[in-house]
C-alpha cells in the first residue's frame, strides 16, 4: 500500500489504541482448545442471570416485524422512561448502548481546540470520544482510585465544554455522595456541559449513591446517561438513554444516527424496565456474589477497591497480566486494566455463586505457582 492512511487520520484519532473488549469464550476456547462449556468469564461486568424472561418473550413477539424499520424515535420506550424518570420524553436521548450517548455528546460540543476533563483511571470511552473528534483530554489524578471533583473542578478552563464523572466508575468501582455531588454540580461553569454516567447505578439500594435524575431540575447543564446493558441484562442488544435538559436532548438528536436503536433492544427493554421482581433479583445476586469475592480475596490476603458496580478490582500483589494469563490457562475470563494506569490489578465481574467459586479457586491455584 502506497499511502498511509493513518497519518491521513485527524491526528486525535493517529494517537488513539482501539477499545479491546473483555475476551469472548469462543476465542479463548480456540485457543487453548478448551470445552466452551467450562470457560468463566467474569471480565464485561454482564448480568450473570440472564435476561428477564419478560424481555425474552418481548423479543419473540417482535420477530416477525424484522423486515420494518424500528421506530426512529423509540415512542413507547421514551414513555416508560419518561413515566418512571418523571421527566418529558423530549428529555431524552436513546443510544446504542450508554457509550453512543458519550459519543453523541462528544460529536455535538467538542472539537479541535476545546477539551473535556476526566478523572485518571476513568472509563476508556471518554478518551476515544474526546481524541476522536480533535479535542483535548485534561486528565485530572485519582483519589484513593477515585475521583478527586475539587481537582477536576479546578481543571476546567475556558476551552473546557465536558465534564464526564462516573458514579460508580469503572473500572475502580468507587463512588462519591450525594453532598459532593451536589457541591460539585454548584461550581460547574454553565457552558460546561456535565455528563454524569451511571451506568451501574441500578445496583445501588436506596441513598447509597445520588440519583442524578434528582439535580436536572437545577443544573440545566446536566446529562445523565444509563443503560440497559447491567442490571436490565441486555448488553447483546446494546441500548442505552441519556436523560438531560430539552434543549440538550435536541442537539444530541440532530447528530444520532438514524434507527440507531433496533426494534428488538426498544421492545426488550420496555419489558426490561418494568419488570421490577427481575432488577431486584440481580441486586440481591451481586450484593451476595460481592460478600463472596472480598471473603475470597480476605482468605488470599490480598486488597481491593470497595465497590457499588456489579465487579470489583483486585490487587494481585503483582503484575496483573501474567496471572490475567495465568486465570485464562485455567479457563476463566477476568479483566487486565493496565491501560488504565492499574498494572498490579484485575478487574472481577460478579457472577453466580458457582463461577465466583471456581474464580476463586482458579486465582490460588495461579497465585501459589
Amino acid at each position: 500500500m502506497s499511502c498511509d492512511f493513518l497519518a491521513l487520520a485527524q491526528p486525535g484519532v493517529q494517537k488513539l489504541s482501539p477499545y479491546v473488549p473483555g475476551k469472548p469464550v469462543d476465542e479463548l476456547a480456540r485457543e487453548l482448545d478448551l470445552d466452551p462449556l467450562t470457560i468463566v468469564k467474569l471480565a464485561s461486568n454482564e448480568n450473570p442471570m440472564g435476561p428477564s424472561p419478560k424481555a425474552l418473550e418481548a423479543i419473540a413477539a417482535e420477530l416477525a416485524e424484522l423486515t420494518r424499520y424500528p421506530d426512529g424515535n423509540g415512542f413507547a420506550l421514551k414513555s416508560q422512561l419518561a413515566a418512571r424518570c418523571a421527566v418529558q420524553t423530549n428529555q431524552i436521548t436513546l443510544g446504542n448502548g450508554s457509550n453512543d450517548i458519550l459519543e453523541l455528546v462528544a460529536r455535538a460540543y467538542l472539537a479541535p481546540g476545546l477539551n473535556a476533563v476526566f478523572s485518571e483511571h476513568a472509563f476508556a470511552v471518554y478518551p476515544i470520544a474526546t481524541q476522536a473528534v480533535g479535542a483535548r483530554c485534561n486528565i485530572v489524578p485519582a483519589k484513593d482510585y477515585g475521583h478527586d471533583l475539587e481537582a477536576m473542578l479546578a481543571a476546567i478552563d475556558a476551552d473546557t465544554r465536558v465534564v464526564f464523572i462516573a458514579n460508580p466508575n469503572n473500572p475502580t468501582g468507587t463512588w462519591f455522595g450525594p453532598q459532593a455531588l451536589a457541591a460539585f454540580l454548584d461550581q460547574v461553569p454553565e457552558s460546561v456541559l456535565v455528563v454524569l454516567d451511571e451506568a451501574y447505578i441500578e445496583y445501588a439500594e436506596c441513598e447509597e449513591l445520588p440519583d442524578g435524575l434528582d439535580y436536572l431540575a437545577k443544573h440545566s447543564n446536566l446529562l445523565v446517561s444509563r443503560t440497559f446493558s447491567k442490571a436490565y441484562g441486555l448488553a447483546g442488544l446494546r441500548v442505552g438513554y441519556g436523560i438531560s435538559s430539552a434543549q440538550i436532548a435536541d442537539v444530541l438528536n440532530r447528530v444520532r444516527q438514524p434507527f440507531n436503536v433496533n426494534s428488538l433492544a426498544i421492545a426488550a427493554a420496555c419489558a426490561a424496565l418494568a419488570d421490577d421482581s427481575y432488577l431486584q433479583q440481580s441486586r440481591e445476586l451481586n450484593d451476595a456474589g460481592m460478600q463472596q469475592l472480598e471473603a475470597g480475596f480476605k482468605a488470599l490476603g490480598l486488597e481491593w477497591i470497595a465497590s457499588k458496580g456489579n465487579f470489583i478490582a483486585v490487587n494481585v500483589g503483582r503484575e496483573g497480566m501474567p496471572v490475567y494469563q495465568g486465570l485464562l490457562r485455567e479457563g476463566v475470563i477476568v479483566r487486565p486494566v493496565a491501560n488504565y494506569g492499574m498494572p498490579n490489578y484485575l478487574r472481577v465481574s460478579i457472577g453466580l455463586p458457582a463461577e465466583n467459586v471456581r474464580f476463586l479457586e482458579a486465582l490460588a491455584k495461579v497465585l501459589s505457582a
